[in-house]
């Protein structure tokens, strides 16, 4: 691992959209044999990530690892075709599934709220390692929404940078509740986590006093869109990339649209970069 620590996130426990399918939403499939999920993870994985963090719950974790297996490629890794063994010049990230805390179900267990859970869930699990393993920065990628990941590698130094970065399209980023990728801070996760703890207790100081929301107001954190959770960050002065084309599936309308559109070019990465893999157990050895 380098001395700069990104983590990508992919929120996938949240609200349930309508698709209605019997697997779980970001299972929908964005091309052949090429899921969202799996589309998110790729994009953290062009973005320069040492580790992805994926949010699901429980239930959900046994397919979306079957097809992820424990880790992915780094892409630019993988591309390195001059080298005389490629194999022993590759850097694999790896991926770990965080379930959602059980007394946050049913309460505040959103996607922006997967998103906050992860980046803690990530600080706390790496700092109790060793503290210079702590995450410098994190990297949010979500599975709703879809467009071409590969330019991203071109802005590794600016999202491995102090300064912000936001995935733009039609001038609307994250904050205006679009399913597009961008950087945040640890001081960032602490401002979302005051702001969540206002937004889904209703607790807040008014000129030092404690005063409380009315009771059917509050626990309504689980039905806020990305757009009313993630508005305390700001844009100005941020690294902006724009993207030519952006597609909204977060709904079945949205998806239609994307399916219905031809010649998008989304496809698949190659199978040295995604693919089921697992870690050798402790004491076996690769089995070529």
């Amino acid at each position: 691992m380098s001395g700069f620590h990104l983590a990508g996130i992919v929120p996938v426990a949240g609200q349930s959209l309508d698709f209605d399918m019997p697997w779980h939403d970001s299972l929908m499939p964005i091309a052949q044999n090429y899921l969202a999920v799996e589309r998110a993870v790729v994009e953290c994985a062009y973005a320069g990530c040492e580790t992805i963090w994926i949010i699901c719950h429980d239930d959900m974790q046994p397919l979306i690892r079957h097809r992820l297996g424990d880790y992915a490629q780094d892409p630019v890794w993988v591309s390195r075709h001059f080298e005389l063994r490629r194999n022993q010049f590759q850097k694999p990230i790896p991926i770990y599934y965080v379930p959602i805390h059980p007394r946050d179900r049913s309460k505040r267990d959103s996607l922006g709220w997967s998103v906050i859970y992860g980046a803690w869930m990530s600080k706390k699990v790496c700092g109790n390692l060793s503290t210079h393993l702590k995450p410098d920065k994190y990297y949010v990628s979500f599975p709703y929404g879809v467009y071409h990941v590969s330019k991203i590698r071109e802005h590794r130094r600016d999202i491995s940078s102090s300064r912000p970065f936001f995935l733009e399209h039609e001038g609307r980023t994250v904050v205006d509740g679009e399913y597009l990728g961008f950087s945040m801070t640890p001081e960032d996760v602490k401002a979302l986590q005051a702001s969540v703890s206002v937004k889904s207790t209703g607790i807040y100081e008014d000129e030092r006093r404690i005063k409380k929301l009315p009771i059917e107001k509050r626990y309504s954190f689980r039905n806020l869109n990305l757009d009313q959770i993630f508005d305390i960050l700001s844009t100005d002065g941020a690294k902006i990339h724009k993207l030519d084309r952006y597609w909204n599936i977060g709904s079945w309308e949205g998806y239609k649209e994307y399916m219905g559109i031809e010649k998008t070019h989304i496809r698949r990465p190659s199978a040295s970069v995604l693919s089921y893999k697992e870690w050798n157990g402790i004491g076996v050895d690769e089995v070529e």
